[in-house]
Order: structure tokens, then C-alpha cells, then sequence
């Protein structure tokens, strides 16, 4: 990882933390993994070989480019969707500095939507850090977009357990899913889908 890299990842650190202290308004917040997380999900997608990454929940595409680094680094490719206009410049800017834009597709607009129109088993990794609330009703899209043997990663499992719980109970007993949750971060719920 390059020393310019690394800036610029401390420095969106830093802008996250001072932004979200200094702002109660949800939608103006960066609400960024932390940076373990981001080193985690560096070495998922490696270790899996996971090419075809979609994130749910940009923000200001902190967690993109840990995403974007390890596809870079196995020819692979980041599909992220943000709602936010706003976050999508902020992210937009911040993928041209890192060098990584070519590795990232940026799409705009409600994830229900996207996850509709993509194709079965697109994506050998998801990303979700997105609307809680939402999950149990994209669950069987979400399903739909992984491949079998993909693996998805959901952040805030055991930062906000409560409105974590129905969605990780519905996945959990689902036969065709093996899950965990490790305690890394705000804690991220895995679950990868057994390859028969």
C-alpha cells in the first residue's frame, strides 16, 4: 500500500470522525468502518478471490477504496450504490485521489431498485453498511445476487444488535447459509452460501 494511499486514508479518517462529532443530521454523516474492518475486508476479498465486489452504503467511499485496493490487486471490480448525491461527489473526488476509480462503478439512487435489476449470482462478495432497517426486505434479492459459495459481510453487528437481530436471525436459518460473527470493528456478521 503506497504512502499516498495511506494518507489519504488518514485523512478521511480524520474528516469522518471531526464531520460525524460536529453533526447530528444522519444523512450528513460519514458513518465510516473503522479501520480494522477495512483491513478485514482487504483480506476477504483477497483470500477469497472474490473479483466481483458489490458494496450497499458508499458514504464517502472510505470503505470503497479498502474494497477497491483488493480488487485492484486480483483484477477484480467494485460495484458500490449510495443514495446520497452529496456522498456520491464526496466519494467520487476521493476514488480520482486514490488511483483506484478505474476498479469502481458508482451507482446512485435506492438499492432495492439496483439489486432488482442485477443478474443472478453476480457477485462473489457483499459489503452491506447500509439502511438496517431495509435488510430483511432485500434479503431474498440480496440472496439472489450472490453466488453460491460467495460470502456476504454485514457491518454493525454488535454496535446496534437490536436492529441487527432480525436480519441475522432470517439469514442464520436459512439451510443454504453457514454464518458468524466476528468481533471486529463495530462487529461484522459473515455469511457465505454453501457452494452446492
Amino acid at each position: 500500500m503506497s504512502e499516498s494511499f495511506q494518507a489519504l486514508l488518514s485523512e478521511l479518517e480524520q474528516f469522518g470522525q471531526e464531520n460525524d462529532a460536529a453533526i447530528t443530521d444522519r444523512p450528513r454523516r460519514m458513518l465510516n468502518i473503522t479501520r480494522d474492518t477495512g483491513e478485514f475486508l482487504l483480506v476477504l476479498i483477497m483470500a477469497t478471490n472474490a473479483r466481483r465486489v458489490l458494496e450497499i452504503g458508499t458514504s464517502n467511499g472510505y470503505s470503497t477504496l479498502w474494497l477497491g485496493q483488493a480488487a485492484s490487486k486480483i483484477g477484480g471490480h467494485v460495484t458500490t450504490i449510495e443514495q446520497s448525491e452529496f456522498k456520491l461527489e464526496l466519494a467520487a473526488n476521493n476514488f480520482e485521489r486514490s488511483g483506484l476509480a478505474e476498479f469502481i462503478t458508482q451507482r446512485q439512487g435506492e438499492a432495492r431498485g439496483h439489486l432488482e435489476s442485477m443478474s443472478d449470482a453476480s457477485f462473489d462478495l457483499v459489503f452491506l453498511d447500509s439502511k438496517r432497517s431495509e435488510y430483511v426486505q432485500w434479503w431474498p434479492t440480496l440472496k439472489r445476487v450472490l453466488r453460491k459459495g460467495g460470502l456476504l459481510v454485514v457491518d454493525n453487528a454488535t454496535s446496534h444488535t437490536s436492529e441487527m437481530a432480525p436480519f441475522m436471525a432470517l439469514v442464520s436459518a436459512d439451510a443454504d447459509f453457514t454464518t458468524c460473527t466476528v468481533p471486529v470493528g463495530n462487529g461484522q456478521f459473515l455469511a457465505t452460501r454453501g457452494a452446492r
